[in-house]
C-alpha cells in the first residue's frame, strides 16, 4: 500500500541522507565506472554514441558555418572563369532575423531574404499558436476517445480501426483532402453557411490548419493515452464503485494520476511534432498570408539565400530545442520522480 501512497517515513529519511552526500554518489558512480562492467558497458553504447554525434552534429555544425557566411558571389578570373566566393559576416544574418533590418519590400544586398524577413516573428507566434491550440484540442478530445476505446463492448475494435484511420492517412493527402472541404463553394461552407476563403485568407487559414491537424492526430493522441489507461487494474475502479465514488471522482482520483505518465509523453511528442510542421500549412494554405510556421519560413529562405536559411535554421533548432526542454522539466521531471518512488 505504502508503495502506491508514497515513500514510508524510513524510506524518506534514507533519502534524505542520500542527497545529503553528492561527494559519496560521485565517487560510487565512479568506482562502477572503474570496473570490468562499467568499461564493457562504455565500449558498446561508444559506437552508437559516435554515430549519433556524426549524424547530428556534422549538420548542426555544418549548418552554424554557413549561417555566419556571405552571400555567394561570382568573380571573374584573370582566365576568364567565375568561381563564387564568400566572406564571414559573423551574426549578421541572425540579426537579420531577429531584428526585422529586412523589412516588407527592402530587396537590396544588405537583406538577402528579401520581404521574407518581416515574416520571422509571425512565424514564431503562428508555431506557438498552434501548438498551443491543437495539443490542447488533442489531448481533449484524444482522452474521449481513449475512455471510449478502453471499455468492453461489442464491436470495440472496428471502433479503433475507425478511429485510427485519419492517423494512417499521409499528412499531404489529408491537406489535398481539406483544400476540397475548405474550397469557397466546399462542403464546410455548405454545412455551416459561411461564406470563407478558408485557404486564401490569414485567420480562417490558420484556423482551417488547426481543425485539419486536430482532425488527423488526435487518433495518435488518443492512442498513447489508450496505453497508459490500459495498464490501470480494474480493482482500483471496483474498489472506488464500492466506497461509492462518483464517475467524475474516479477520473480525477484513479485515471489522470496513474495515466500521467502516458499523457506526459503523449504532449511532448505532439508539441514537438507541430513546433517543426511544415508540410500541413505549406499544401493547405501557400496563397494565405500570416499562415506560416517556421519551418515553412526556413523552406523559403532557403530558395532565395542558402547562408540567411541556414542563420534561420539554426534559430529554430535553438527555439524547438528550448521548448522541448521546458516541456521535459515541467512534464517529464516530475513523472519520473513519482514512478521512481512508486516502486519502491
Amino acid at each position: 500500500m505504502s508503495s502506491l501512497i508514497g515513500p514510508s517515513a524510513a524510506e524518506a529519511e534514507q533519502e534524505a541522507v542520500e542527497e545529503g552526500l553528492p561527494g559519496q554518489k560521485k565517487k560510487e558512480k565512479r568506482a562502477k565506472i572503474a570496473t570490468g562492467e562499467g568499461r564493457t558497458a562504455f565500449y558498446l553504447i561508444f559506437p552508437s554514441m559516435l554515430l549519433l554525434a556524426l549524424v547530428v552534429g556534422y549538420p548542426i555544425f555544418y549548418a552554424v558555418y554557413h549561417s555566419m557566411q556571405s552571400d555567394t558571389t561570382n568573380v571573374l578570373l584573370p582566365n576568364g572563369q567565375f568561381a563564387t566566393t564568400t566572406h564571414f559576416v559573423g551574426l549578421e544574418h541572425y540579426r537579420d532575423w531577429l531584428t526585422q533590418r529586412c523589412h516588407q519590400g527592402n530587396t537590396s544586398t544588405s537583406c538577402p531574404t528579401g520581404n521574407i524577413g518581416s515574416q520571422f516573428w509571425i512565424a514564431i507566434k503562428n508555431t506557438l499558436f498552434y501548438t498551443v491550440v491543437t495539443v490542447t484540442l488533442e489531448t481533449t478530445i484524444g482522452m474521449i476517445f481513449a475512455l471510449m476505446m478502453n471499455k468492453a463492448f461489442r464491436g470495440r475494435g472496428w471502433v479503433r480501426a475507425a478511429i485510427l484511420v485519419p492517423w494512417a492517412i499521409p499528412t499531404a493527402v489529408t491537406a489535398k483532402l481539406w483544400v476540397v472541404i475548405f474550397d469557397q463553394n466546399g462542403i464546410f461552407n455548405k454545412v455551416f453557411h459561411t461564406n470563407y476563403a478558408w485557404t486564401v485568407e490569414t485567420w480562417p487559414g490558420r484556423f482551417a490548419i488547426i481543425i485539419a491537424d486536430v482532425w488527423k492526430t488526435t487518433p495518435f493522441m488518443a492512442l498513447l493515452i489508450l496505453a497508459g489507461l490500459q495498464i490501470i487494474p480494474a480493482e482500483l475502479y471496483e474498489s472506488a464503485k464500492m466506497d461509492g465514488a462518483t464517475a467524475w471522482q474516479r477520473f480525477v482520483k484513479i485515471t489522470l494520476p496513474l495515466a500521467k505518465p502516458a499523457i506526459a509523453v503523449a504532449l511532448i511528442f505532439r508539441s514537438m511534432d507541430v513546433l517543426r510542421m511544415y508540410d500541413l500549412p505549406a499544401i493547405l494554405t501557400p496563397s494565405a498570408p500570416g499562415t506560416d510556421t517556421i519551418s515553412v519560413l526556413v523552406v523559403k529562405a532557403l530558395r532565395q539565400n542558402v547562408n540567411a536559411a541556414a542563420a534561420l535554421s539554426t534559430i529554430t533548432f535553438i527555439f524547438i530545442f528550448l521548448c522541448a526542454f521546458i516541456l521535459v522539466r515541467v512534464l517529464g521531471a516530475n513523472v519520473v520522480g513519482s514512478q521512481a518512488r512508486g516502486v519502491k
